[in-house]
């Protein structure tokens, strides 16, 4: 006899929102309904960090009206990926500089995935537009802690980065 999904293992939405100032707020409202309904009411700072970061991001490097908003739940890790049109430099030095600058804006991104023991990253999208993928790895259980009773203690980090 197959087993049930339980809801969370169902979370898998997928957004296009204008590329507008108040579109995070957007995208961190439905990302705060959809986990509620999900039942990972216990990921929510981390996520809702995470979409914040990652919109407010995409909304400034993006060349076209909208962007595009992905969240998925698979193997106790939430996966946030935003894509935007903003093509990846073929001139080496316009690379390095536009990946610096990526880089130094997700910075806070940086410590809340670290702080949950999940990833972060960008590269180019592998869809047919083109553009740039950003996204956050969360594993549940770190997320879940992410917060807790004093600073969360993260190999390497001073507090000085985060």
């Amino acid at each position: 006899m197959a087993s049930r999904c339980s809801s969370w293992e169902t979370l898998s939405y997928s957004f296009t929102l204008p590329a507008v100032l108040a579109s995070p707020a957007l995208a961190r409202a439905a990302t705060r309904e959809a986990l509620k309904v999900h039942g990972l009411d216990d990921m929510l700072d981390p996520a809702l960090q995470a979409v914040g970061e990652l919109t407010a991001i995409v909304c400034q490097f993006t060349e076209s009206l909208d962007y595009y908003l992905s969240l998925r739940y698979r193997a106790r890790t939430l996966r946030v990926i935003a894509y935007d049109s903003h093509p990846r430099h073929t001139h080496p030095n316009l690379a390095a500089a536009c990946d610096t600058r990526r880089r130094a804006a997700l910075r806070l991104l940086a410590c809340v995935c670290r702080a949950c023991d999940g990833s972060w990253g960008f590269g180019e999208s592998r869809d047919p537009g083109g553009g740039t993928r950003m996204w956050a790895t969360l594993p549940r259980t770190g997320a879940a802690a992410y917060g807790a009773v004093g600073p969360p203690h993260v190999e390497g980090v001073t507090g000085r980065e985060c």
